[in-house]
């Protein structure tokens, strides 16, 4: 029996972000976000989560109105018709931290919130909870890594938030024992490619001093040439599960692969299966970062895991700034991901306790129980998500800039890959 879709709305939202420092920039106060809700015939609403810049929702805009009808279960009619809804649109972000864009990243990353919702559409229909319908249960609990940044204790006029300033090696192992008391994380991963590189050597060295057992890893967003990487992976070795995409492109990270003792990983040049022919056979890459936000939602992450499993390339997740409808996505992807090879990314602690659902999902011993109820398991706060609109409308950003933010404060800056 079909179960038609009968409404669908889009809610961008703000929420406070710290002063975060990448290779690209500065984060600003605001976090955007987009909460997509998907009702159906019987009354059902599902949910999504996504980006929130104003390019973005355009797009998301112009497929609201095409969803009318279509029923829960067909996502290759979702996916039909969102390409013929938005055409060969191709929106970039500005921070440039995932990897170059294209018409078909566009449409995945356009396609999942609305599929993410379908399929909590169909867990509400079938008594199923979403990992069910992605193949099956491999895990209860799954694995997140603790997320350091260099960072500033307040952004310019604003109080400190809880971690505090983390510019050196000391400030960071500090922000790391806060993280792990609070969340338990059993690895941790430091972004990187803010400071000359022998600083964020130390900072590594210290961090393997302060948590003997950890995995750590170190992730630059391309600021390395070939050369810088291959001296930070020597200086590093034995001290790192994985180095991140520390330089451009799959050629640059072919060289230092050949010539590095630790695995390699990307969520910046393997971003669509098209790349994996030329990354398996130059061996650019050991891991690849899975996103759901961009890899077309949840069914498109899995065939990624598939492809990756076939090639015996490692699987870990990215992440992004998010609330708790993208978390319990990440769980059910990776409660049935039998190749989740490494602990996810999370940037959950830096929302300092914002969240849009009703009772978000916890962190014990740095993983999340994986949740047994029909769909994705969690439930909209429509008082929060009316406080976060309100916060959108009032905040004035309307798209992620980091290299702007930070030139407000640092005139001369640049966003160079590489830098170093």
């Amino acid at each position: 029996m079909r179960t038609p879709i009968t409404r669908v709305s889009i809610t961008p939202i703000a929420f406070p972000d710290p002063p975060l420092l990448n290779s690209a920039g500065l984060h600003q106060p605001w976090a955007l976000r987009s909460i997509v809700e998907v009702t159906a015939a019987d009354g059902s609403v599902g949910l999504g989560e996504s980006y929130g810049d104003a390019p973005h929702l355009e797009l998301l805009g112009k497929v609201a109105p095409v969803l009318d009808g279509l029923d829960v279960f067909d996502l290759t009619g979702l996916r039909t018709r969102a390409a013929a809804a938005i055409g060969a649109a191709d929106t970039p972000d500005r921070h440039g931290l995932t990897g170059p864009s294209s018409a078909a990243k566009t449409l995945a990353r356009v396609v999942s919130p609305f599929e993410v919702a379908l399929l909590d559409l169909q867990g509400q229909a079938t008594g199923r909870p979403v990992w069910a319908l992605l193949g099956g249960l491999v895990r209860d609990r799954v694995p997140f890594s603790g997320y350091l940044f260099y960072k500033w204790a307040a952004h310019p006029g604003a109080e400190p938030d809880d971690y505090g300033e983390a510019l050196d090696p000391a400030g960071l192992v500090e922000q790391a024992r806060r993280m792990v008391a609070r969340y338990g994380f059993r690895s941790l991963k430091l972004k990187g490619g803010v400071l000359p590189p022998d600083d964020e050597i130390a900072a590594v060295e210290a961090l393997r001093e302060a948590f003997p057992e950890h995995p750590l890893r170190l992730d630059p967003n391309c600021a390395w040439t070939v050369e810088t990487s291959v001296r930070v992976a020597e200086k590093t070795a034995g001290l790192l599960e994985y180095l991140e995409d520390p330089t451009p492109g799959l050629a640059g990270m072919a060289e230092v692969a050949a010539a590095v003792p630790m695995p390699l990983a990307t969520n910046m040049c393997v971003v669509e299966l098209g790349d994996l022919p030329e990354a398996v056979r130059r061996d650019s890459v050991q891991v690849v970062l899975a996103d759901h936000h961009y890899w077309g939602g949840l069914t498109g992450s899995a065939t990624l895991a598939a492809v990756c499993r076939t090639w015996g390339i490692g699987l870990s997740m990215h992440s992004n700034s998010h609330l708790g409808i993208s978390l319990a996505a990440m769980v059910h992807l990776g409660a049935a991901t039998p190749n989740l090879t490494y602990d996810a990314d999370t940037h959950t602690p830096w929302q300092l306790g914002a969240d849009v659902v009703t009772e978000p999902l916890s962190f014990v011993d740095g993983a999340v129980a994986v949740p047994h109820g029909p769909g994705l398991g969690v439930t909209l706060d429509r008082d929060a998500l009316a406080r976060m609109h309100a916060d959108y409308l009032a905040c004035g950003l309307r798209e992620r800039d980091d290299t702007s933010y930070l030139r407000q404060f640092r005139p001369g800056f640049e966003k160079l890959r590489p830098r170093w």
